[in-house]
């Protein structure tokens, strides 16, 4: 019998992340994304018409791509560090600025066959505090198998485990999913702990669309108690609801969960659902199919022993509302549950003082110096 610990975290980016995001207050950041989201939908139109051209305008003013000048007009803005976002342009003519500065800068492109280009959100340096107390949180679990959640790329967090965790992890893995703000989630497992194969679902589709915002990478890890399957995910944030999405996404990871349970395998399902409990014992309002009784996987939660501290919650204030973060485990893996626990320390979340309810890192000195605004979460297995 062996003791594996797998764990989960959202690190919220480990060196750059999109300024949109680094306001602890969301109606500041809510805007940009939404403008940045409708830009990128209504550029691939085939066509523009007149008044969509003039929204193509608003929408980069909104995102700072232009500004208006000393005579009100709107103009570009020339700028190596924008506010918000670049738009990049590679081929074709999509704007003219005329020589008037009174004038506002034209749309001149008439749809996506005139120009090839996107915009992209601008980033900033993460908080170097931060940064340090993030590694603190994974070097104090000390998991075998950690998922991480809003990391950058795989060369950043290839970087974060040479140089701030001493390369504790051999095997750092990270697959860009569908999100091109470089939020997308990864694995890294100690050595003796091999990732085996990766099964990419960034493709999968439904009746509505494609299913998964990031991706749900299910990875086959060889552990010394034998073989596990993760699947990591980060679902659809809260922004503007995204229930529905939400509940598309639960019920694709039932139907994968549900394939490999019936295969005799051992599934962990982790990560951040974006969705916290109406009561202690009211799951999740639109996961229903992955915390079906009858299903498949019991939540970490739900299992005697699992130690949730003062709080139930994950995210920000931690309360029950606020649980975001999630390891599920098939029941033939719950049957192996030892313990489990919610890790606060390097959280401090939207409050101006330090929070009173759960220890911290005495280096965290304000909000903009926490780790993550999620805490980690840690299961204890023997294999």
């Amino acid at each position: 019998m062996t003791s594996v610990t797998v764990a989960v975290f959202n690190v919220e980016n480990l060196f750059e992340r999109p300024k949109a995001f680094t306001s602890r207050d969301w109606s500041v950041g809510a805007p940009i994304l939404a403008a940045y989201h409708e830009f990128t939908v209504l550029a691939a139109h085939e066509t523009y018409s007149d008044a969509e051209r003039e929204q193509l305008r608003e929408l980069l003013l909104t995102l700072g791509v232009y500004h208006r000048n000393t005579h009100g007009a709107i103009r570009r803005r020339w700028s190596a560090d924008p506010p918000w976002a670049w738009l990049r342009k590679n081929r074709g003519s999509f704007d003219r600025e005329p020589a008037d500065t009174s004038k506002d800068v034209e749309i001149t492109a008439t749809g996506r066959d005139d120009w090839i280009g996107w915009v992209e959100l601008a980033t900033g340096v993460t908080d170097e505090v931060g940064v340090h107390l993030t590694a603190r949180v994974i070097r104090d679990i000390d998991a075998d198998v950690i998922a991480v959640v809003e990391a950058e790329d795989r060369p950043s967090l290839q970087r974060f485990n040479r140089e701030l965790l001493d390369g504790r992890y051999g095997h750092v893995m990270l697959v860009d999913g569908n999100d091109d703000r470089g939020i997308d989630v990864g694995l890294m497992t100690k050595p003796g702990f091999d990732i085996r194969s990766i099964r990419s679902h960034v493709d999968l589709r439904d009746d509505s669309g494609t299913v998964f915002s990031r991706d749900c990478p299910v990875y086959r890890v060889h552990t010394p108690g034998g073989a596990i399957h993760l699947a990591v995910n980060h679902f659809k944030s809260q922004s503007g609801g995204g229930g529905t999405k939400r509940a598309r996404q639960a019920a694709a990871v039932r139907r994968i969960v549900d394939r490999l349970v019936e295969d005799g395998d051992r599934v962990i399902v982790l990560g951040d659902l974006n969705e916290g409990q109406p009561a202690v014992e009211t799951p999740p309002v639109h996961l229903g199919a992955m915390f079906d009784p009858g299903g498949p996987l019991v939540s970490c939660y739900e299992l005697e022993g699992f130690d949730h501290g003062p709080r139930p919650g994950t995210f920000d204030t931690c309360t029950i509302r606020n649980r975001l973060d999630y390891i599920l485990l098939s029941r033939n893996l719950a049957a192996t549950f030892r313990s489990g626990t919610i890790h606060r320390q390097g959280l401090w979340g939207s409050r101006k003082t330090r929070p009173t309810l759960w220890d911290t890192y005495p280096e965290m000195l304000a909000g903009v110096n926490q780790a993550s605004d999620h805490a980690a979460v840690s299961v204890t297995l023997d294999l």
